[in-house]
Parts: structure tokens; sequence; C-alpha cells
């Protein structure tokens, strides 16, 4: 792995994957990139942040865009393009972080440095932590976990050959309703450690 790290969290709507990256992040001392990567992105363009956000890890519409001479018209498109582009750029530079979401474990996965992770969790548990955070009832806190989990299958699926959610395409899946929180960032932090020094041959 070398000294270059790069964290990919992928996560199911509800189950704490962003908490996990961000813990994560701050136990390795690594900047979390998210829909921050943006701001980032319209500052060097001198464009605004917030009109991009808009489009952010969105699959395109169809019935608003087309190809011209090979080349979309898509703005979902085009934002999730610079987003590939920065990361890229980012780990092309041996630069070390964590990455939530934005097909990382897919579009970062020639370098050696980086582990991808996928959060997932049982559904009561989800449920009851959109309830919570969104101060939604149970049926609104259900639809409102349907519809970001079909979003986001939806855009990673559009955008990688591995499908959204398969353990096959990341290094680990873990179930954070098995531990909780913070258990669980315990455990992953061990495990990137581990993997870490398989590479170094120092300890962990």
């Amino acid at each position: 792995m070398g000294e270059q790290l790069i964290i990919s969290v992928g996560r199911e709507f509800g189950s704490g994957g962003h908490v996990i990256a961000g813990a994560l992040a701050e136990r390795f001392g690594l900047p979390l990139y998210d829909h921050n990567l943006l701001d980032e992105i319209a500052e060097g363009k001198n464009v605004d942040g917030q009109s991009l956000k808009m489009y952010d890890e969105k699959h395109k519409n169809r019935l608003f865009s087309r190809k011209v001479r090979g080349h979309s018209t898509s703005m979902e498109d085009h934002v999730a393009d610079m987003q590939f582009e920065f990361l890229q750029k980012l780990a092309g530079e041996g630069k070390s972080f964590v990455i939530v979401g934005r097909c990382a474990e897919t579009k970062l996965r020639k370098y050696p440095g980086l582990v991808s992770i996928f959060v997932l969790g049982d559904e009561k548990c989800k449920i009851q932590r959109v309830m919570e955070r969104y101060h939604l009832a149970e049926d609104a806190a259900k639809q409102k976990m349907k519809m970001a989990d079909w979003n986001r299958k939806r855009y990673h699926n559009y955008h990688c050959a591995g499908k959204w959610g398969d353990s096959r395409n990341y290094d680990f899946s873990i179930n954070s309703s098995r531990l909780g929180i913070e258990k669980t960032v315990d455990f992953l932090e061990e495990y990137i450690r581990e993997r870490q020094a398989m590479v170094t041959g120092q300890p962990g």
C-alpha cells in the first residue's frame, strides 16, 4: 500500500456510512471528501459551487440531455466527470484522503493505496436513524431511504461496470447494525492498519 492511503466508503442510506467515513478520516488524520469536492472544483473553475451541487451524485435526465459529437450535454454527467477527474488528480499526486461515494471504489481502483469499504445496515436500524436524523415519521423515513438508495444505485451503475453494493466490488463490506457505529469504526481502523502493515512490513 506504501505511504498513500485512500479510504473509499460506499454506503446505504441510514447505515451511518458518512459518520463512519468522518471518524476514519479523523483517526488517520486525512481530509474527508464528499459534496465538498464541488466547492474545491468550483473555486478552481470560478463557478458557483451551489449550482453544481444540484447535480451531485444524480443520474442524468434523459429528457433534457443528448449526445453532441460523442459528448453528453447532461449537467449530471459533467458534474460526475469533474469529480472523477478531481479524485484522479488527487490520487495521481500521491495524496491520501477519505472519499464518500462518487464511485471511488471503481474510479480509483488502479491505486494500490486504495481500501474500499461498503457500509450497510439492518432496515429497522436504518429507519430509526433516518427518523431521528431528519425528524420524520416511520413511513416518511422508509420512503426517503428507499428513494436515496435507488438514486445512489442508479447513479453508480450508470458510471460503473460493477454493481452498487455488490461485495465483490469492495475490499470489505460491513453491517454497521451489528457492532454499532463506534465499534464498527474500531473494527475498520484495525482492518485498514493491518492492510497497511502487510505492505510496509511494519506492525499495524
